[in-house]
C-alpha cells in the first residue's frame, strides 16, 4: 500500500541517520547542554536574523504546545486561535488541561484575521463583566494553517501589530514551517517571521527528522525560566542531544529546505493529477497538504490501495480528503495514485 496519510510516516532523512549514526559513541552532557545542541541553536538563530533569541528543543508538536502556551499564559487567560487550529482539534484538550480556554475564532480556510483578533480582544476589556471572564493572553496561528493555506506578509504583520498594540503575544505553530516557506505562494523568509511574531518553532517531526521541534523566543522575555516548564511538562530529553544533532544536519547546506521542496513539487504533482480529471478541493492548498473532494464510493474504493485522511463530509455523497506529501514521497507513489484515479464523471 502507498501512504499518504501525513508526512511522518517515515523514519527520517539519510543525512539525519548517518548524523546519528556517526555520533553514537560519544560521550556528551545530558538535557540539551551538549555541543550539538549548542551549534543547533546558533546555526537556527542564524537563519533567523536573531542572534539574541533563546532556542529550545522538545520532542513533538502537541508537547510544544502544550508546554510554550501553559509558561506563558497566567491561570485565568486562555488563547486565541482559529476554529480549525491544531490545539482546538487535535491535540485531546492538551492546552485545556493544562488549566487554559482555548478561545476558538471562526475560520476561513484554516485563516484568522487581524480584525477577528482585534475584536475578541477588545470585545473582553470593554464588557463590563470582564473580570469574570478568560482573558484573552496569547494569539496561536499556523503557518502552514489545518488547511495547508499560508497567511501573506500583510495579514501576518497586521496580526502581530494588533498583538503588540494590545500587549497579548503572538505563538506561531510551525510544525510544517518549511512546506510554508518553500510553496511558490509564499511571501515570507524565516527572518520574516522571527521578526513579527514572539515565539515560535520549527517543526522537525513532519520535515524528515525523526522526532523534535525548535522553539524559538524572540521575545527573550517569554523564554524565562523555561527549561523548568519543559522539565515539569516532562519534556527534557536526557540525551538531548539526539535532538541537537539533528537540528545540526537539517540547518546545515540548507537541508531543511530542499526536503520541504521536494515535498511540495510532488504535492502539486497531485494535485495537478486531481484537477487534471475535473475534481474541486476543499481549499486552495500550496504546500504539501491536499483536499481533493472526491464522491464517496471512490473514497472506499481508494483505500483498498492508498492511505489517506478522511478529512470531512461535504455533503451525503462527498467527501474532502487529505493527501500529505514528505521528503520521501516518491514518483512512482505518484504515478500509482495516478493511474488509479477516474476522470471525473
Amino acid at each position: 500500500m502507498r501512504r499518504f496519510d501525513s508526512d511522518y510516516l517515515e523514519g527520517c532523512l539519510p543525512e539525519i541517520l548517518e548524523a546519528l549514526s556517526r555520533s553514537n559513541l560519544e560521550q556528551t552532557p545530558g538535557y540539551g547542554e551538549d555541543p550539538h545542541c549548542g551549534n543547533a541553536r546558533r546555526l537556527i538563530k542564524e537563519a533567523c536574523g536573531t542572534p539574541d533569541a533563546e532556542v529550545h528543543f522538545l520532542v513533538g508538536g502537541t508537547q510544544t504546545n502544550a508546554t510554550v502556551i501553559s509558561s506563558i499564559l497566567r491561570p485565568w487567560q486562555g488563547v486565541v486561535c482559529a476554529d480549525t487550529g491544531h490545539i482546538n482539534v487535535h491535540e485531546t484538550g492538551a492546552i485545556e488541561h493544562s488549566g487554559h480556554k482555548v478561545m476558538a475564532l471562526p475560520s476561513r480556510e484554516g485563516k484568522i484575521s487581524a480584525e477577528q483578533v482585534k475584536a475578541a480582544i477588545e470585545g473582553h476589556f470593554n464588557d463590563a463583566n470582564h473580570e469574570h471572564m478568560v482573558q484573552p493572553g496569547m494569539v496561536y496561528i499556523s503557518y502552514p494553517t489545518e488547511a495547508g493555506t499560508l497567511y501573506g506578509k500583510s495579514e501576518l504583520r497586521a496580526i502581530s501589530e494588533v498583538c503588540r498594540k494590545a500587549g497579548v503575544p503572538l505563538f506561531l505553530d510551525g510544525a510544517r514551517l518549511g512546506y510554508g516557506l518553500m510553496s511558490p505562494s509564499n511571501e515570507l523568509t524565516l527572518k520574516d517571521i522571527a521578526s513579527l511574531v514572539d515565539v515560535f518553532y520549527i517543526g522537525g517531526t513532519k520535515q524528515g527528522a525523526l522526532f523534535g521541534e525548535a522553539v524559538v523566543f524572540t521575545d527573550t522575555r517569554l523564554g524565562k525560566d523555561f527549561r523548568y516548564n519543559i522539565k515539569q511538562n516532562g519534556g527534557m530529553l536526557a540525551k538531548g542531544r539526539l535532538l541537537g544533532i539533528q537540528f545540526e544536519t537539517l540547518f546545515t547546506d540548507g537541508l531543511y529546505l530542499r526536503a520541504a521542496g521536494h515535498a511540495i513539487r510532488q504535492a502539486a504533482k497531485i494535485r495537478e493529477i486531481f484537477a487534471g480529471k475535473g475534481y474541486r478541493f476543499l481549499s486552495d492548498s500550496p504546500t504539501n497538504q491536499q483536499f481533493p473532494i472526491l464522491p464517496n464510493g471512490l473514497v472506499a474504493s481508494l483505500h483498498a490501495e492508498f492511505g489517506f485522511e478522511d478529512w470531512c463530509a461535504i455533503d451525503g455523497d462527498h467527501t474532502a480528503v487529505r493527501f500529505c506529501t514528505s521528503w520521501a514521497t516518491t514518483d512512482e507513489a505518484i504515478k500509482e495514485l495516478a493511474a488509479a484515479i477516474p476522470q471525473r464523471a
